[in-house]
């Protein structure tokens, strides 16, 4: 990977931007205006995923909104998730089914959303095999063209390495839960050392970690909100960051992440509340 201030270049040779907007839980003039304000400030990557509901309303808003800032489709980056449901035999009417519904021509990216498969035991070896077959088809659709790029998200370092080991097309970027409290020395190490972007989603802790006194006390010191540090804690480890929020104002904050760094001893300060604390409910060390 190759990276230049805001953007990485993927390992499949095309460029992402490092900032982008979540819309988990974000319908209707909530996410009509979240990504009004986003485009204005510069954000150029959005995550959606067939789990979210959200998919035509993200594609609908950015057919709508792109001419009145001034872009293009190609001045954009989408990104959207197989739903778990449709892993193995489902995968491609799933992934026909996003490409539907975004309605904005081929998708940047496209993930697998989560290693198992939607009402089978976490235990069971047949998510393997399910995942895999699913993978089979995003490789077929990154060759025709539908999608750009192609990752996985949720994965472990052990997902990742039986992937790795089998696959046609590497995938392109991981994306996890990541932030001081999570800190994923592991995977994220396994991601540098093969090339796979690693991109985080929750980088705020749901909200939780923007009261941490570690990270006020940072925030203080530099002049600087504690979402703008948990964020550039992030992108200064090269990791690519999805913050989500409801308030108009705070997407356009969470933008102003380039114009500053953090000590190194800050970066170690935020790093030492690592405890291997989650805030997504499921922990994807279950699946098989």
């Amino acid at each position: 990977m190759h990276s230049r201030k805001d953007h990485v270049q993927l390992n499949c040779g095309i460029q992402m931007p490092l900032l982008g907007l979540g819309t988990y839980k974000l319908h209707g003039e909530e996410l009509h205006a979240s990504v009004d304000m986003a485009l204005g400030a510069g954000y150029r990557t959005f995550d959606t995923a067939a789990v979210y509901g959200n998919e035509a309303e993200l594609g609908r808003a950015l057919r709508e909104l792109l001419p009145q800032h001034g872009l293009k489709r190609a001045d954009v980056f989408i990104i959207s998730k197989l739903d778990p449901a449709d892993h193995g035999t489902q995968a491609l009417n799933g992934c026909l089914r996003s490409l539907d519904r975004v309605g904005c021509g081929p998708i940047d990216l496209f993930l697998l959303h989560w290693p198992g498969t939607q009402g089978l035991d976490p235990a069971d070896p047949q998510n393997s095999s399910n995942r895999a077959q699913s993978w089979t088809v995003l490789e077929d659709l990154y060759a025709s063209g539908k999608f750009r790029a192609i990752g996985v998200s949720n994965y472990t370092s052990l997902h990742l390495g039986e992937l790795l080991g089998s696959c046609r097309v590497p995938p392109a970027v991981l994306q996890a839960e990541f932030h001081p409290t999570l800190c994923q020395r592991e995977l994220l190490r396994v991601c540098t050392e093969s090339g796979v972007c690693f991109q985080a989603y929750s980088s705020l802790g749901k909200g939780a970690l923007l009261q941490e006194p570690e990270v006020q006390a940072v925030a203080g010191q530099c002049g600087r909100t504690p979402a703008q540090v948990l964020l550039r804690w992030a992108l200064q480890q090269g990791v690519a960051v999805l913050p989500r929020s409801r308030e108009v104002t705070r997407v356009r904050e969470n933008a102003c992440v380039f114009d500053f760094e953090l000590s190194p001893q800050n970066m170690l300060r935020l790093s030492r509340l690592d405890c291997g604390r989650r805030f997504c409910k499921r922990d994807p060390s279950w699946v098989a």
